[in-house]
């Protein structure tokens, strides 16, 4: 019966299982199939309170998700409005702003809880 993971030894005895059954040639909607959605539900439960993952500064994302897509820095200027904003933005002397936000989440698909975080502004 599955239950919980509570322990390093418990979270390992699942990962073990979950690969046994990924190795097989499962059927839908089989007890198999089932055993496996359950396990994967139960091990990133697990995961995300023993091993948390920290949201990415504002900027480090913007960054990461331009160069992901192959854009240069005067496409992402053309977003935030001007070449000069994006350059006091990407170098932390301006904060975004409620907009920014809405079109770097629209149109580069960065979540907006990682855009709204509170981050460090740089002094002059």
């Amino acid at each position: 019966m599955l239950k919980p993971i509570k322990t390093n030894k418990d979270h390992d005895n699942y990962l073990a299982r979950a690969y046994e059954l990924m190795q097989m040639d499962l059927k839908p909607n089989s007890k198999e199939s089932d055993e496996l959605e359950v396990l994967s539900i139960l091990i990133e439960a697990y995961e995300k309170t023993k091993y948390p993952i920290e949201s990415p500064n504002p900027i480090e994302a913007i960054l990461f998700r331009i160069d992901q897509l192959g854009m240069s820095k005067s496409e992402l200027s053309k977003l935030l409005g001007s070449r000069s904003r994006a350059s006091e933005i990407l170098k932390g002397k301006r904060k975004l702003s409620i907009t920014m936000i809405r079109k770097l989440n629209q149109e580069l698909g960065i979540s907006a809880q990682t855009l709204i975080q509170d981050y460090e502004m740089l002094d002059d």
